[in-house]
């Protein structure tokens, strides 16, 4: 038949026939009529219309099984024979006008009809699973093998590229928080200690870790010739791997004044570390803001013995300035840095001789505790501080922008509390939502104005602080070799 062929499936529903998609020429409309027996089931014919010049003439096809065929109620001339050999084709061409999957109705009463109809009905990918088939036969609408290899084939690399991301960034987050809990415990242990005037006075290492017991639960000690019945023999530090063997006393933490030795521990909670005691530690019982890490160096592990045992991930530090000869314990933009450390002040006199000496850079000093001072001869000298622009580089890093200047403040921002964890800056303090790093600049000649940069959950500043004496939040990183 000339004329253009619009292949479709209608269901009357009522015996309303949409006339209006019909236009002048010839053609033909495939549809689906439901019937209905006087015993309320609903029955399926199916046929075609033909038109042309506007005249329209119905055929229908009924399955032989099927009797009693009502007169299909609309304004067709439709004529009904009955048929054993009705063939069903997909359509092949569907638009807008075409049924839905609403329009499909099931047999409602009889099971044997319900499955065929459930048969006979599938989603085609080549038609977008948007528009539901009939099907005489179930392979005509089944995917095809190359389909569901593809499929499977999209899924994999799918898989493939996201699992791994997700998996690292979750081990990240139990390391950092396993840290976070453990460094918050470790200063309520030191804090009793210091209101019970029990934290300094030690000369050595092992009585300091036996007072500690009494307050945060140790389950073994390791002597410092048996230092690996605790620890791990070989640990990643940056981009070097450390033989835990050779690393013996403070001076390996990067703690050349304490000369004291290394002791091994293993925590209640799985944790295990070396720890080297400050013997200056000095003690503030009427302080609130004191927390006593100064008092230690402190290497651990969060997950024991269990690997990566690499600087960043479990590896954790509080107050290691280098390790084992290494003090590079993470690098931004090409600068090396030390771990974080909140330094050990320098008393008045301490901070006078420094001056007098002129080794250090330091030229004025505090009158009371300097811990600015202290920070400056831990890292070995004014030079070996950051400068304002390298502290920016590290906010940038932390909060995941290119913005911030060396003298800038920056709203609007996240800071990225993994990558701080990573970095080994301590959040638990008193004032949990910020930390400060100190500078080697200054706002004034006389190094009065000593800079600093503070990091906010949401936004960085730059700054100074005048006192130079203790804040809280105010940590150090030193410069790396």
């Amino acid at each position: 038949m000339a004329g253009n062929t619009h292949d479709y499936y209608f269901s009357s529903r009522g015996g309303d026939f949409d006339t209006s998609r019909l236009t002048s020429g010839e053609g033909s409309i495939d549809f689906l009529i439901n019937q209905n027996y006087n015993s309320g089931m609903y029955d399926y014919s199916f046929g075609d219309c033909m038109f042309k010049d506007d005249k329209i003439t119905c055929h229908c096809e009924v399955p032989k099984a099927q009797h009693h065929v009502r007169q299909h109620s609309c304004n067709l001339s439709c004529h009904c024979e009955e048929r054993s050999d009705v063939a069903i084709a997909t359509p092949a061409n569907l638009n807008d006008d075409a049924i839905t999957t609403s329009d499909l109705r099931p047999p409602r009463n009889d099971r044997k009809e319900l499955n065929d109809f459930k048969k006979n009905a599938a989603f085609t990918l080549a038609e977008g699973a948007t528009h539901v088939g009939m099907c005489d036969n179930i392979r005509r609408c089944a995917f095809t093998l190359a389909e569901v290899l593809i499929t499977l084939a999209i899924i994999g690399v799918v898989a493939a590229m996201t699992i791994p991301t997700l998996v690292a960034n979750y081990q990240n987050k139990a390391w950092s928080t396993s840290a976070q809990v453990f460094e918050r415990k470790l200063e309520e242990a030191l804090k009793t200690m210091n209101t019970q005037q029990t934290l300094a006075g030690y000369s050595n290492t092992a009585d300091f870790v036996a007072e500690l017991g009494k307050h945060f639960k140790i389950t073994k000690v390791c002597k410092n010739d048996d230092l690996m019945s605790c620890f791990e023999d070989k640990v990643t530090w940056g981009d070097e791997e450390v033989d835990m063997t050779k690393v013996k006393n403070a001076k390996n933490f990067g703690q050349d004044d304490w000369d004291t030795e290394l002791i091994g521990v293993q925590f209640g909670n799985g944790t295990s570390g070396i720890i080297a005691y400050n013997p200056d530690c000095k003690e503030q019982p009427f302080s609130n803001q004191f927390t006593g890490t100064s008092c230690l160096a402190l290497l651990y592990d969060t997950d024991g013995f269990k690997k990566p045992n690499t600087q960043q991930k479990d590896l954790r530090s509080i107050n290691v300035l280098s390790l084992g000869g290494s003090n590079c314990a993470f690098e931004i933009n090409g600068t090396c840095y030390t771990a974080p450390f909140t330094p050990t002040p320098l008393t008045l006199a301490e901070c006078q001789e420094e001056v007098a000496k002129g080794e250090l850079g330091i030229k004025y000093c505090y009158n009371d505790d300097d811990y600015w001072a202290g920070a400056v001869k831990a890292c070995g000298g004014v030079s070996k501080m950051p400068t304002l622009a390298q502290l920016a580089d590290i906010a940038n890093y932390v909060y995941n922008t290119s913005d911030i200047g060396a003298r800038t403040g920056n709203y609007d921002l996240t800071r990225d509390t993994d990558k701080v964890a990573k970095l080994g800056f301590i959040l638990n303090l008193k004032n949990s939502t910020t930390f400060s790093l100190w500078a080697g600049e200054f706002d004034s000649p006389d190094q009065r104005g000593i800079c600093t940069r503070a990091f906010y959950p949401t936004y960085t500043l730059y700054g100074n602080n005048a006192s130079r004496s203790k804040n809280n939040d105010v940590q150090t990183v030193c410069l790396g070799d």
